[in-house]
């Protein structure tokens, strides 16, 4: 606004009040600022307007690990939708799995005023000082997916545990017995409840559960690395299951290029039930995550605590259900 006064030489008061069409001034002198303020690219600054006026910023800061995940992006989603419907906009970031750019953001969002943060933790991260200044700073926080149990704050996650012991259970009873595992590191809380899943589902089936078929393994390209020494060895898997869907296809694209028939010879669930899982062939067996869900859980929780419906104490825990969606990578019952 400095800018414009001194080349149309009038005062920052009089660009104000005419960019907020104060019959004040003109309406000659009015348009002739906001002609210039549109030709040159000028925006208002919303933030510094919300300071000056001592309003509650309505913007919340959202961390994702990854944009390139189904997931998240659906989870980003939800936040959105929840956010708009209370008159919030979001301000997203992405982690990159990267401890040092998580701390960065956190500082980022905290300087630029947001009204709380929500975040799924990278999978780096060991040290929760960030999110604990945070919360000591009385800036709300709320986790999703990824939660961090060392920090007490409000968290959504899915039925981790129950989609798993499902997942497993259906490929015992469509006749597997040996059935491998590929999961994220197990630092992170979503690996062990889908682990605890998992070998639960075996043991009460009789299985006893074997490590030398459990691999930490992610993302496609690992397992497409990976998956062709594991179906070399005579003692084969007839079964997979993996903690999201692109590790899923990328066991089913390797299985494939090996000669294996799918379901017949292997069978493959994963965990997510992003658009890939249809649009892979077969389509895939995978626990439905519901990630547009937990993003509305997760902003309704942040405004809440915002707007005062909810305590600043008080520590949300909600639990979003899952389900598993059979299709053509596993066998019928």
């Amino acid at each position: 606004m400095k800018d414009i006064a001194r080349e149309l030489g009038v005062s920052v008061a009089t660009v104000s009040r005419a960019l907020k069409d104060s019959p004040r001034i003109s309406d000659k002198r009015r348009e002739e600022i906001k002609k210039y303020a549109k030709e040159h690219g000028f925006s208002p600054n919303l933030m510094a307007e919300s300071l000056r006026n001592r309003k509650v910023m309505k913007i919340i800061g959202v961390i994702i690990p990854q944009f390139a995940h189904f997931y998240f992006s659906s989870v980003l989603s939800g936040i959105e939708e929840e956010a708009y419907r209370y008159g919030y906009r979001i301000m997203v970031a992405q982690s990159n799995e990267q401890y040092e750019r998580e701390v960065e953001i956190c500082r980022s969002f905290h300087e630029n005023k947001v009204c709380g943060i929500i975040v799924s933790q990278a999978k780096d991260t060991t040290h929760y000082e960030h999110f604990q200044t945070l919360l000591d700073k009385g800036v709300p926080l709320v986790f999703y997916d990824r939660i961090c149990t060392g920090v007490n704050a409000s968290r959504v996650t899915v039925d981790d545990y129950t989609g798993s012991y499902a997942a497993v259970d259906y490929l015992v009873k469509t006749g597997c017995r040996r059935i491998a595992f590929y999961s994220s590191p197990m630092k992170l809380e979503i690996s062990k409840n889908r682990y605890n899943g998992y070998r639960d589902a075996l043991l009460r089936n009789g299985i006893k559960p074997d490590d030398c078929i459990m691999k930490i393994c992610d993302n496609r390209e690992d397992a497409e690395r990976i998956t062709p020494e594991v179906l070399s060895d005579d003692n084969r898997p007839d079964a997979f299951f993996a903690v999201n869907d692109d590790t899923a296809i990328g066991i089913m694209f390797a299985a494939k290029r090996m000669g294996f028939r799918i379901p017949d010879d292997i069978s493959i669930c994963g965990f997510t039930n992003g658009q890939r899982a249809i649009a892979c062939d077969p389509m895939l067996t995978t626990v439905e995550q519901r990630g547009v869900e937990v993003g509305r859980q997760a902003a309704d929780i942040l405004i809440g605590k915002v707007e005062g419906r909810i305590p600043e104490e008080k520590v949300e825990k909600r639990v979003v259900r899952t389900r598993l969606i059979i299709r053509d990578t596993t066998k019928k019952i």
